[in-house]
């Protein structure tokens, strides 16, 4: 009696009738007991228990009784008046005892499920108010209190689930919506701890640094100094040593800053001690010198006017290295091997062989156990990296033609690339560049070795190309 999904039903409303030779015999079995219900109610009473097991209601018995014959088809009521959001049974078809025929839901109280990551948890507690915003719903705000916190976390995402309860007033949260939520959480530390932005803060992989404003005779410039950080504060990082207060430190533009450094052979991230400026090469025809012999300059000195200069540039933070555990780069430097393979398969001309090395690439991929990723920062990059790579893997695995598995290749080069830059393998790479690839437009690769080997043109122009980065 209900055909379609989203319709509104009553409590008490018919939604089906059912024929069931059980049922007939139940209806025949309560007139038989009938006739002996003077002298033997109880077999009348178990005869009725029986049919109100198949949830007929006393009114719906009087009415088989009254009328004195067999119904072969009895009607179903619903037990809740709501909207039926799941229709799981057409005319016709066997049920078995115990199967649901709807799903019938009452709008007018609805959850909301929100993630907290890992790393947010300690912040989040049962009774929060969280203040949240539903993109088709815009410029208005929504409150609720967290009713409850899933007690575990799932291990393949890293988050736990929230839930509110509100009231849902005219229907207008509907399920399935999105929302972002807020939760402001008082610090668990001393009030006048200091705090500083994420986007101050350059990670080695063991160290956490930033850079501090030094203001001299001379100008301004900027001097690395370690920092142990607290917990996470959504976008900023307590800072339990290594900064005091009214202390100036640079919070954008810090990689350009450090890169300065470098090339200066100052102290910098990746070189606490400093040291001689690195060899210059070529990228994508921009000279990148060694030295102010060869046009390069100290910009560690740049003054103020300089950094902000620097920071609009300075779009993402997928060139600082995030903080990996040992046991994540061993899987990403896995990833990496297969990759070399399927390299060294495109620089053979051997399609064959691409398919079955892309393979190894996707099963090394999903023995990547991202919980070694506690930070939401690390898994969000990690997430979008791994979904790139999975994606042209896949894609060239199915491909036969070698050019059009060497136009994936470049897709899944440039995002591995990014996840080696970003949280590191214990081995030496090399970012190797063909100008002529992709018609023209230049593609990148991964190696091992400094020998050029393209993998975007095989035999036919096998050493076109240059060394563009190290890692």
């Amino acid at each position: 009696m209900v055909n379609f999904t989203g319709e509104y039903i009553k409590q008490g409303q018919i939604i089906a009738y059912i024929y069931s030779p059980d049922l007939v015999t139940a209806q025949e079995e309560l007139f038989e007991a009938r006739k002996v219900a003077d002298t033997q109610p109880q077999f009348f009473n178990a005869a009725k228990e029986k049919l109100k097991n198949w949830k007929l209601s006393d009114n719906q018995i009087a009415q088989i009784l009254q009328s004195g014959t067999v119904k072969e088809e009895l009607p179903i009521h619903a037990d809740v008046s709501g909207y039926v959001t799941e229709k799981m049974v057409n005319l016709g078809d066997y049920v078995n005892k115990g199967k649901a025929l709807y799903q019938i839901a009452n709008l007018n109280s609805v959850w909301v499920l929100f993630d907290i990551y890992e790393s947010d948890m300690p912040w989040v507690r049962k009774g929060d108010e969280v203040v949240f915003t539903i993109p088709s719903l815009p410029g208005e705000n929504f409150k609720g209190r967290i009713s409850y916190i899933d007690p575990v976390i799932n291990p393949m995402t890293r988050v736990a689930k929230a839930r509110i309860e509100i009231g849902n007033t005219g229907l207008r949260l509907k399920p399935e919506m999105f929302a972002s939520g807020t939760v402001k959480a008082k610090q668990p530390i001393a009030s006048e701890a200091i705090t500083i932005p994420k986007s101050a803060v350059m990670w080695t992989g063991e160290r956490s640094v930033v850079y501090i404003k030094n203001t001299t005779s001379n100008g301004v410039n900027f001097v690395l100094r370690d920092v142990t950080l607290g917990p996470s504060l959504g976008n900023g990082f307590i800072v339990k040593e290594g900064l005091q207060e009214g202390d100036e430190i640079a919070v954008n533009g810090t990689f350009s800053i450090d890169a300065a450094a470098q090339l200066a052979g100052k102290p910098s991230m990746m070189n606490p001690e400093g040291g001689p400026a690195m060899t210059g090469h070529n990228h994508g025809g921009m000279k990148m010198g060694d030295d102010k012999g060869t046009g390069g300059s100290d910009h560690s000195d740049m003054d103020m006017g300089d950094v902000k200069q620097e920071s609009k540039t300075d779009h993402s933070d997928m060139d600082q290295r995030i903080a990996a555990t040992g046991i994540f780069q061993n899987q990403l430097k896995q990833v990496l091997s297969a990759y070399l393979e399927l390299k060294d398969a495109l620089v053979n001309d051997n399609a064959a062989k691409s398919n079955a090395a892309a393979k190894k690439v996707l099963s090394a991929l999903e023995h990547v156990d991202m919980k070694q990723l506690t930070d939401k920062k690390a898994h969000d990059h990690w997430m979008t990296i791994s979904k790139e790579i999975s994606n042209s893997a896949n894609s060239i695995s199915k491909k036969s033609d070698i050019k059009a598995q060497r136009d994936h290749f470049k897709h899944l080069s440039a995002h591995l690339s990014k996840g080696v830059k970003l949280f590191g393998v214990d081995q030496k790479i090399y970012e190797q560049f063909c100008p002529m690839a992709d018609n023209n437009k230049g593609a990148y690769w991964l190696s091992t070795t400094k020998e050029i080997k393209n993998p975007y043109f095989g035999e036919a122009m096998l050493t076109c190309g240059e060394i563009t980065d190290e890692m």
